[in-house]
């Protein structure tokens, strides 16, 4: 069995593009490998946050994973800042970093673009994410393209710190998965759906009820010739929508072409959504009879204990690699 890590921020509620490029995606991996499924919690306050919120946010997303399907019995679901060793190899990461390759990372100078006022852990959380998937001698990390650079920078650390101290740390292989991993956002096809933009019409919160599910589906954006056919290059509006029908029904691309060949975007926007609201209640249903529940906090004490345990260890061996402390 494999071992598999993935974190995601407690930064607002999770897009239909989160569940269908990720989640969905771990809900088939925990039957067959050890997963660590943790609410990264601490890279979210690289930008500043409320802290009422953010608590929310956290409470909010684990119970998100459990209604997504992540069994916590099987899987170790848990809270990044309730296992301390994350940060204590942070550090770590950090000093066998170099400036040059954290400030080439695309996502820190898209974010700290024209800014005054930068937080310093947008420059250095890179190797905080490093620490959190090496702490649990991590195989396999399924992500985005978008994060595909960090997890290269990753397994840079992990090669430099194993060379020059011990072999400590296993490397991680990137993930990516071929369909789905990005899902486009609904008023601009050319960015990717984000809980971020501004515009509660560009996505699908995982939390939307019906009546605004629908709503946006039918307000997407389309392209002119009004032919249900992917074409990424020349109708990526068209083309991502036909993706996350393909996710949501399980229908191939070919087949949904198929079905709506010479019929108008209104009648497969009715349909998409159909399939979109079908995919989600279940979700909203388990959502709400877990978040307020003891069943939620007794499940992240048991995931908290288990990655305590095994992040334990391996900060241990790492910091003893180094010759910190006084252990041989």
């Amino acid at each position: 069995m494999k071992t598999i890590f993935s974190g995601i921020q407690p930064s607002g509620t999770l897009t239909l593009g989160n569940y269908l490029g990720a989640m969905k995606h771990f809900v088939e991996l925990q039957n067959d490998n050890h997963c660590y499924f943790c609410i990264v919690d601490e890279h979210a306050i690289t930008v500043p946050q409320d802290p009422l919120q953010l608590r929310k946010n956290i409470r909010s997303l684990a119970a998100l994973y459990i209604a997504a399907g992540i069994d916590p019995t099987k899987s170790t679901l848990f809270i990044q800042s309730e296992v301390s060793a994350h940060t204590q190899l942070g550090w770590i990461m950090q000093c066998v970093s170099y400036i040059g390759e954290l400030e080439r990372m695309t996502q820190f100078k898209d974010k700290s673009d024209g800014k005054e006022a930068v937080s310093s852990a947008l420059l250095t959380y890179p190797p905080l994410m490093a620490a959190d998937i090496l702490l649990y001698n991590t195989d396999i990390v399924p992500v985005g393209e978008d994060q595909k650079q960090h997890l290269e920078l990753t397994r840079d650390l992990a090669e430099r710190f194993n060379k020059k101290y011990n072999d400590i740390f296993t490397i991680p292989e990137v993930r990516i998965p071929k369909v789905g991993a990005r899902i486009m956002s609904l008023t601009d096809p050319t960015k990717k759906m984000s809980k971020s933009n501004p515009n509660p019409k560009s996505y699908i919160s995982m939390l939307d009820d019906e009546k605004t599910i629908m709503k946006k589906i039918k307000s997407a954006v389309t392209d002119s010739d009004g032919i249900v056919n992917y074409d990424k290059e020349n109708k990526p509006a068209i083309s991502n929508l036909l993706s996350i029908f393909s996710l949501c029904s399980g229908k191939s691309i070919e087949e949904l072409e198929n079905e709506f060949k010479g019929k108008g975007y209104g009648e497969f926007k009715q349909a998409l959504g159909e399939a979109v609201i079908e995919t989600l209640k279940p979700i909203h249903d388990r959502y709400h009879e877990i978040i307020n529940s003891e069943e939620l906090d007794h499940y992240l004490d048991l995931g908290a204990e288990k990655a305590n345990k095994v992040a334990s260890k391996t900060l241990a061996k790492a910091k003893r690699a180094m010759g910190l402390g006084r252990k041989r």
